[in-house]
């Protein structure tokens, strides 16, 4: 009888990029923690971040929109804001791939 194996190599994807810059996010959101809102903003990206959101996909731009105006609001630093910005594009990548 012959088992399963796990494969030995792995392609990186832009699920991978996905989930780096979610990862990313929270880490710069616990590094600066102590702007207004901050731990709103970290119970949404550990939302976004849940399985539940990761099988689907469409739902986390919304979830995104309210962890930045949770994050403009509170004044987060430039990091914070800039690792938003960098996630909103592998986001848009994800959820509508150009035909390069």
């Amino acid at each position: 009888m012959a088992f399963p194996t796990e494969s030995s190599g792995y392609e990186k994807t832009i699920l991978s990029d996905l989930q780096g810059a979610w990862q990313l996010l929270r880490d710069s959101v616990m590094a600066a923690k102590g702007f207004r809102g901050w731990n709103r903003a970290l119970f949404h990206i550990d939302e976004a971040m849940s399985w539940e959101s990761v099988r689907n996909l469409p739902g986390m731009p919304p979830l995104l929109t309210v962890i930045r105006n949770l994050c403009l609001q509170g004044k987060a630093p430039g990091d914070v804001m800039e690792n938003i910005e960098n996630l909103h594009g592998i986001l848009q990548e994800t959820l509508f791939p150009s035909d390069d």
